[in-house]
């Protein structure tokens, strides 16, 4: 798909929307870099919904707002495509299988031992190729000129160097102002419309909401129960982490494990468990909110969790999404966004290498497997692929 060639306008039903990310929900091993990948498989590539300059863009949106970066993409990509039930369909479909069975998890049921599994190794053997061809293919159209490629290979290059979450906003911070230095003059008109389905009022409103809430609900689960102190642990740990995934854990552990309604053992046991599924890691919060021992837990509990930890996403993305809209058409901020493209090459190239080469290949035999995966993407759907490395990955790894 060439760059303008849409007008990114509500267009879809949220019934596909459900559909899409349900099938992404169920097969987006590898964690929030990954995710990226997986995203552009599906939404960029096989139902060309919007481009790689859009799907920067927003990528850029998701990375710089507190909160699950890669449920925020989706959010944002699926409210783009069905107004505001599909922004919550693409939550829905992509946070449900595993905050399911991670709520199940905590029941004590469909307990599964992942150490040393072939068919996990080949998940994240897997997770490489998809997250390789993101980079090489995203690597195409935001780094088109030397400039833009130097961006990336700086970016990739501080990531890996300083290592840590709050690094990577900096950086993308930084492509900001590298392109507003730099770019002014290459950075072409934005050739696709984004509007995002959210009216002055309500925005406003979203982010009053936001922080209403942050300040709120702590003084109110001081004199409510225990279903208020969930939601308020929850909602404040989604509202203050940067960078989404394994960042948050630091922030639950405080949240439930210091009180005393989780066990150190139940919470590395849930945190264990919730590397081999896909879809988001905040989906943890599901177990954690079932498997608390004062009461509402349960399904209760987990209902309460899940929902606090994603609500300031939705918020912010309400309240910052229209601003964006109005704010890309003017030329620092399309020069900007063209040195954050850049930057967004970079961080996913420093992933491909750390963590997600470093940890999935081991051996000659994974280099291999992962370049066959590479290749199998070229001609099968995502989703296909990942399910035949799983199979491979049983049968001989």
């Amino acid at each position: 798909m060439e760059t303008g060639s849409i007008s990114l306008e509500p267009r879809g039903s949220a019934g596909e929307v459900l559909l899409a990310a349900l099938r992404l929900g169920t097969t987006s091993f590898g964690g929030p870099i990954a995710h990226i990948g997986y995203f552009r498989e599906e939404y960029v590539r096989r139902r060309r919904w919007l481009d790689d300059a859009a799907f920067s863009e927003l990528v850029a949106l998701a990375n710089v707002l507190p909160g699950p970066s890669s449920s925020q993409l989706g959010i944002a990509i699926g409210a783009l495509r069905a107004g505001r039930l599909g922004g919550l369909a693409a939550w829905v479909g992509f946070t449900l299988p595993s905050a399911v069975v991670m709520t199940a998890l905590a029941y004590g049921v469909g307990r599964v031992d992942v150490a040393d599994a072939g068919w996990l190794h080949g998940l994240e053997l897997a997770a490489v190729a998809v997250v390789a061809t993101a980079v090489v293919q995203l690597a195409r159209s935001l780094t088109p000129d030397l400039l833009r490629a130097s961006l990336a290979v700086l970016a990739g290059a501080i990531v890996l160097a300083v290592g840590g979450s709050a690094i990577q906003v900096v950086v993308i911070a930084g492509g900001a102002l590298a392109g507003v230095a730099l770019l002014r003059g290459g950075a072409r008109p934005a050739g696709v419309r984004i509007r995002f389905p959210v009216g002055g009022g309500l925005a406003v409103g979203a982010l009053a909401g936001f922080a209403v809430l942050l300040v709120l609900l702590p003084v109110l689960a001081r004199a409510g129960g225990h279903g208020l102190e969930t939601a308020s642990a929850f909602y404040r740990a989604g509202a203050l982490v940067f960078g989404g995934g394994h960042v948050v854990l630091p922030l639950l552990d405080a949240a439930v494990v210091a009180p005393g309604w989780v066990s150190q053992q139940e919470f590395l046991a849930g945190y264990g468990a919730a590397q081999a599924l896909p879809g988001p890691l905040f989906a943890f919060s599901s177990y954690l909110g079932a498997v608390q021992e004062p009461e509402p837990n349960g399904v209760a509990g987990a209902a309460i969790a899940t929902v606090a930890i994603f609500a300031p996403s939705f918020l912010l993305l309400a309240g910052i999404g229209p601003l964006w809209s109005t704010f890309r058409a003017h030329p620092r901020v399309r020069a900007a966004l063209a040195g954050v493209g850049a930057a967004v090459v970079g961080l996913l190239a420093a992933a491909l290498w750390n963590p997600v080469l470093t940890s999935s290949v081991d051996s000659v035999w994974d280099v291999l497997l992962a370049l066959v995966f590479v290749a199998a993407l070229r001609v099968a759907p995502a989703w296909l692929v990942v399910a035949a490395a799983a199979a491979v990955g049983a049968a001989v790894l």
